[in-house]
């Protein structure tokens, strides 16, 4: 370190030596007086130790060999300077048009003094980038290079290109959407308030990033319930309606009524309480008094009968280990057991053979009631459409006919009495067309 600070000091002392920067004056690289520093200790080496001025000398001689390639003190005057003549005094000559078909003669235009100035002008070449000519598993890919001439010399086809020979073509007549140009006139006219969004990405990237809507299933646009929103009211719900419909109208709610009547009759008569089950006077007695006398039990001591004993004596008998004999016999009335059913089931399946018109026959028929089944099944779906499902724990239940008395008729809209409300009937829609399931009011 103290070399190269005196080597500093001495060649900026020269007086050959020449700096580009201003900053850098030989006073100010000389340096004033130092603080006295005892470097002994290894902590005072990068506390007081100031190399900027090393640097800043190091760095001053690397830009003069980019610049000029060498030390400015060491080029010549002709290198640095040029003796400006001014113009050449020669007569002016009278610049003549060219024509079309003819080329310009004479020297070739040079460059200006500005743009030569302006111009790389170093002398060291750039360094060489040795990664640039790297490419990894070099000697992999060339020792497979060689094998793969080799093979194509003898006529041999690899495996990745007999798999790509033998794939399936894919149908690719579906041209692929060409984006317009902006500043084309015949391109067509977009609305940037329209509903239809223009998609120029890729549908993938679209999907991906969420820009894009998923595809909505079809069975999410059929409609739960085939019933209309407003259902059109019977001709006798009019304020002035004919006499038979009235009639019509008022026979239907008294249907519903004498139903309901008759379901409220049923539950009574299950609940209702039979009077020879009452407690009467003597039973409440008997109730209490129970307990208090002792019956006397009878004497049961019969002996036992012969057949218990031998009952007992069959059940604690141990039973006696079979012989060789019988397991052989057992064996052998097993084995006559399996072929004579498997003899049976021959039997029964040649028998089928001279029953192949009665097996048909009834092949037909059930095939019959399954399609019969089938239409009534779709008729039952269908007629289930226009009913209400059950959604929840909760029952749907039809509201009452809001219908008025024959005395209770009005003539005109003006003395038309209002009755049900719109919010209810149209809570009631929502549950009938199935799109809320039934609901109780929270007590």
């Amino acid at each position: 370190m103290a070399a190269a600070r005196r080597l500093k000091r001495v060649a900026a002392s020269q007086p050959g030596f020449l700096t580009l920067k201003p900053s850098s004056e030989p006073a100010d690289l000389v340096g004033s007086r130092r603080k006295r520093v005892n470097k002994n200790k290894k902590k005072n080496w990068n506390k007081f130790s100031d190399i900027a001025d090393v640097e800043e000398f190091l760095e001053d001689v690397r830009h003069q060999e980019r610049t000029t390639g060498g030390l400015l003190s060491e080029k010549s005057d002709d290198t640095l300077f040029f003796v400006d003549l001014g113009q050449s005094e020669k007569p002016e000559q009278k610049a003549e048009e060219p024509d079309e078909g003819k080329k310009r003669k004479g020297k070739a235009s040079r460059p200006l003094r500005i743009d030569l100035i302006l111009q790389h002008d170093s002398h060291i070449p750039p360094p060489k980038d040795v990664l640039a000519y790297q490419q990894p598993n070099a000697k992999k890919l060339r020792r497979i290079a060689q094998k793969a001439e080799q093979l194509a010399a003898r006529g041999v086809v690899p495996r990745r290109q007999k798999r790509l020979l033998n794939r399936r073509p894919i149908d690719r007549t579906v041209n692929k959407a060409v984006t317009e140009a902006n500043n084309n006139p015949d391109r067509g006219y977009y609305n940037l308030w329209g509903q239809e969004s223009k998609d120029s990405a890729d549908p993938w990237y679209l999907q991906q990033t969420g820009k894009k809507l998923v595809k909505r299933p079809e069975k999410l646009n059929e409609k739960p319930s085939v019933l209309p929103a407003v259902e059109v009211i019977a001709p006798g719900g009019s304020y002035n309606p004919d006499f038979f419909s009235h009639q019509v109208l008022l026979q239907e709610a008294h249907n519903v009524e004498v139903k309901k009547k008759k379901q409220e009759d049923r539950l009574e008569k299950q609940l209702a309480v039979n009077k020879e089950d009452r407690a009467t006077e003597e039973t409440a007695l008997r109730e209490v008094v129970e307990g208090l006398i002792e019956e006397e039990d009878d004497e049961v001591g019969a002996p036992n009968s012969k057949e218990d004993d031998e009952a007992a004596v069959a059940a604690i008998a141990v039973t006696e280990k079979k012989t060789e004999r019988q397991r052989k016999k057992e064996k052998a009335e097993k084995i006559k057991e399996q072929q004579r059913l498997s003899s049976r089931r021959q039997n029964a399946q040649q028998q089928q053979l001279f029953q192949l018109r009665s097996i048909k026959t009834s092949i037909k028929q059930q095939e019959q009631k399954t399609k019969k089944k089938q239409v009534q099944r779709k008729a039952q779906q269908e007629a289930q459409k226009a009913q209400p499902r059950r959604l929840g724990k909760l029952k749907f239940q039809t509201p009452d006919l809001d219908i008025q008395l024959s005395d209770e008729l009005a003539g005109s809209l003006r003395q038309l009495k209002p009755e049900g409300s719109i919010l209810k009937d149209r809570f009631k829609s929502l549950q009938k067309r199935n799109l809320i399931e039934p609901r109780e009011r929270a007590k």
